[in-house]
């Protein structure tokens, strides 16, 4: 698939630790340098940790919020979309990413895994949920984006 830049999703917990967090961030940092657009659920925890490391790469992040205020988005989402949703916009999210990359989480970060494969796209789990062979484990958040990047063929 070609036209436009390479959208790929960080996918993980709402409320994360430190450790947790700047994994996270190095996934975002990566992803953006290396020429991704970062899409997430735009709230804390691994997302904006993620949104954070894009943010300070130069990269540009995207929140799918589930309510329909803008303003509740992390300061490092560029572009909010209110969705007002609530949880059915992890089937937006993984509807508009090539792929995604789960970072720790719960039933929400499984939702979004299962969304996914359902749609035949590529998950790497750092940390994560791995409901079966088809989702790659990752040890690290470059080999994460490697991972992801080669599944995606880039």
């Amino acid at each position: 698939m070609s036209g436009g830049p390479l959208v790929v999703a960080v996918i993980g917990a709402g409320r994360c630790g430190q450790e947790v967090g700047a994994r996270a961030e190095a996934v975002g940092r990566a992803l953006a340098e290396a020429g991704c657009v970062l899409v997430c659920g735009g709230l804390g925890g691994v997302m904006e940790a993620s949104c954070r490391g894009a943010h300070e790469a130069g990269g540009l992040t995207v929140g799918i919020l589930p309510g329909r205020d803008p303003q509740a988005a992390n300061p490092y989402v560029h572009v909010p979309i209110a969705t007002g949703l609530g949880e059915a916009r992890n089937a937006v999210i993984a509807q508009a990413a090539r792929g995604a990359i789960a970072i720790a989480g719960g039933w929400g970060t499984l939702s979004e895994i299962a969304l996914c494969r359902k749609l035949g796209k590529p998950v790497v789990s750092l940390d994560s949920w791995r409901p079966d062979e088809t989702v790659r484990r990752a040890n690290s958040p470059e080999d994460a984006v490697a991972q992801l990047l080669a599944a995606i063929g880039r």
